[in-house]
């Protein structure tokens, strides 16, 4: 991806959204966040959102399900911190500033990972989906709202001119479903359970995928990481 598109690009432009983040995307992904959130009460648990943000999502989780959250952005936790002082959203169990493809939990524990407008922000996604699997318990779902960029055609061209514009905004558009295709191919321990198109403009895609219970845990890297 480049050093155009690195943590520190990402940080800086969160610290300009973190203020007035609620107020751009608030409405604007109004369904999308809460069919997220039907999925993730589906199945309950212990939930991971990763890249939390403002914490905006956090009020339409059930009270039954405990959250942990992590982002990339300081300045979006402090505003996620705010609302879960306001609103006394209990199941909360805590937020951290955390690198979603190097996260600091051991093998298998969530039973949910979501993610929203995640995937097409950070420097490798593949590299993030694999740190979702890893974390998640065998038969748990990852829940997606993102953005599926075009695989051919007039509006992959457009998405390729507007590249520059976006990554300096903080995400990317050329994000295409045969990405995830591969990676789901690659990956051998995980299916997709839905993909459905999500306003604004169909652009967007509410995506479940689901980690097979006879995945058998690799050696948990940060005991690996500790005996050597």
């Amino acid at each position: 991806m480049g050093t155009e598109f690195n943590n520190d690009t990402i940080e800086k432009a969160y610290a300009r959204w973190a203020p007035i983040y609620d107020l751009v995307f608030g409405a604007l992904f109004e369904r999308a966040r809460r069919a997220a959130a039907e999925a993730v009460n589906r199945v309950g648990g212990r939930v991971l959102e990763v890249g939390v943000g403002t914490g905006i999502s956090l009020p339409d989780y059930g009270r039954v399900t405990r959250v942990v959250g992590v982002d990339l952005s300081e300045p979006m936790l402090r505003k996620a911190q705010e609302k879960i002082r306001d609103l006394h959203l209990t199941n909360v169990e805590g937020l951290s500033v955390m690198d979603a493809e190097r996260m600091a939990f051991p093998d298998s524990s969530f039973d949910v990972i979501v993610a929203q407008l995640v995937v097409t922000t950070v420097p490798d996604p593949e590299a993030t989906l694999d740190e979702f699997v890893r974390v998640l318990k065998p038969g748990g779902e990852i829940v997606l709202v993102s953005r599926v960029g075009a695989d051919k055609g007039p509006r992959r061209v457009v998405e390729q001119w507007l590249t520059p514009i976006t990554r300096f905004l903080g995400w990317r558009l050329e994000f295409p479903w045969g990405r995830y295709e591969r990676w789901v191919e690659r990956s051998g321990s995980v299916r997709v359970v839905e993909r459905r198109a999500m306003p604004p403009f169909g652009h967007f895609s509410l995506i479940r995928f689901a980690k097979t219970k006879a995945a058998v845990a690799q050696p948990d890297r940060l005991e690996a990481q500790a005996a050597g």
